[in-house]
C-alpha cells in the first residue's frame, strides 16, 4: 500500500551509499529502456522461434557444419544478456519507487518475484519448458532481494565475480544471470542508467572496445563449429562472444537514439519493449500457432524463423501500439503491478491517478 503523504519518507534501502531517494510520485519513463528492451525482444523471438516450435524440448541440438551460421552468430547468447541485465536494472528502480511509497520497500519487492514466479511456472508447465521467467524470479529471490542490504561497491564487486567466474569454470548460458541481474542493479545504483542518454562519447568508447574484443570470440567460435568441436571450447566462446555482442547492441542503439533515427527508433521497439512481458508470454502461443503451418522445425530452413518472427513481431507491434494509446501498461503488466502493489492500478490513459 502507499504510504500517507503526511507519513515522514522512508528509509531508502540503498540510503547510505546512493543517490536521494527519488521524489514521491511517477517517475519519469527512461525511454531508452523500452526502446533496448523491445529490441532484446526481437532478437529473443528469433532465437526462440525453433525451440518454442520443437514440441516442448527445450532446445533443438546444433549440429556442426562446415560452414558458419551466420544468422545465428548475431543471435544465439546474443539477446538474453540485455533483457538479465535490464531486469536487474527494473529491479533497482523499483526499490527507489517503493522506498518512497511505502516504509517496508522489500515486501513489495517479494511479492513482485513471488508474482513473477507463478506467471512462469504457468508458462513454463502449460506452454514452454524453456521459460526463463522462472529462473529470472527464482534468482531475483536468492541474489538481487538479498542485494539490497549489500552496499552498491559490494553489489559491483559481486556482479564481477558471478560473470567472470562462470566463464571460467563452466561455460555461461543461464549460469550468467545472476551477474546480470547485479550489473544492472550496480549501474542503477552508482546512477548510470539516470544517465543514460546524456553522454555520447562514452557508449561510442564502450562500443568500439566491445566489438573488438567480440571479433576474436565469435572467429574462435566459428573455428569450433568448423572443426565440429562443440564443446566447452565452443560454448565458452559463445557465451564470451554473446556478452561482447550485446554490450556492443546496447551501446550501438544508445549512439544511435543520439541522432535524427531517434523518433523511428522509438516508434519500432518501444511498444514493444514497454510491453514486453505480454509480448513474450503471447509470442509462445502464436509461435505454436503458426508451427502447425510449417511442419517439424528441425528441417526449417533459416528464412522460415524469420517470416514466423517477422508476422509476429508485426502483430505485437500493431496489437501494443493500439493497446498502449489507451491503457498505461499492457495487460500482463498490469495484472503484475496488481500483484506487486497489492492494489489495483488505473489502466486507462484517461485516469488522473498516478501509480509507478
Amino acid at each position: 500500500m502507499p504510504p500517507n503523504p503526511q507519513d515522514p519518507p522512508a528509509r531508502h534501502p540503498h540510503h547510505s551509499d546512493s543517490a536521494p531517494p527519488v521524489a514521491a510520485g511517477r517517475r519519469a519513463r527512461i525511454s531508452a529502456l523500452d526502446v533496448i528492451r523491445g529490441f532484446a525482444l526481437c532478437g529473443i523471438l528469433l532465437a526462440n522461434v525453433k525451440p518454442i516450435a520443437n514440441a516442448g524440448d527445450v532446445v533443438l541440438q546444433l549440429a556442426p557444419d562446415d560452414s558458419p551460421d551466420w544468422p545465428g552468430l548475431f543471435i544465439d547468447q546474443r539477446f538474453f544478456p540485455i533483457f538479465s541485465f535490464l531486469f536487474g536494472v527494473g529491479f533497482s528502480l523499483l526499490v527507489d519507487s517503493a522506498a518512497t511509497r511505502t516504509t517496508h520497500p522489500r515486501r513489495i519487492l517479494l511479492r513482485r518475484l513471488l508474482a513473477l514466479l507463478a506467471i512462469g511456472l504457468v508458462h513454463r508447465f502449460l506452454l514452454w519448458e524453456g521459460d526463463i521467467l522462472t529462473i529470472y524470479a527464482v534468482v531475483g529471490l536468492l541474489v538481487l532481494l538479498p542485494s539490497t542490504w549489500l552496499p552498491r561497491r559490494a553489489v559491483a564487486v559481486l556482479a564481477a565475480v558471478l560473470l567472470i567466474a562462470p566463464l571460467l569454470f563452466s561455460s555461461g548460458g543461464v549460469i550468467l544471470v545472476p551477474g546480470l541481474f547485479l550489473l544492472g542493479s550496480a549501474l542503477t545504483r552508482y546512477g548510470v542508467i539516470a544517465r543514460i542518454e546524456q553522454s555520447t562519447r562514452v557508449p561510442a568508447l564502450l562500443c568500439l572496445a566491445l566489438v573488438a574484443g567480440a571479433v576474436p570470440a565469435v572467429w574462435f567460435q566459428i573455428q569450433m563449429q568448423s572443426a565440429d568441436v562443440i564443446g566447452r571450447g565452443f560454448s565458452l566462446s559463445l557465451a564470451v562472444a554473446g556478452l561482447l555482442l550485446a554490450g556492443a547492441y546496447v551501446c550501438g542503439l544508445l549512439l544511435l537514439l543520439r541522432t535524427r533515427l531517434r523518433p523511428a527508433l522509438q516508434a519500432v521497439f518501444a511498444p514493444l519493449g514497454r510491453m514486453a512481458l505480454t509480448n513474450y508470454l503471447s509470442a509462445t502461443l502464436l509461435v505454436l500457432a503458426t508451427a502447425r503451418l510449417f511442419g517439424p522445425p528441425e528441417g526449417w530452413h533459416q528464412t522460415t524463423v524469420w517470416v514466423i518472427a517477422a508476422a509476429i513481431l508485426a502483430a505485437q507491434w500493431l496489437f501494443s501500439t493500439l493497446w498502449l494509446g489507451r491503457c498505461r501498461f499492457g495487460p500482463v503488466e498490469w495484472l503484475w503491478r496488481w500483484a506487486t502493489w497489492a492494489e489495483r492500478p488505473p489502466l486507462l490513459n484517461s485516469s488522473k491517478a498516478v501509480f509507478k
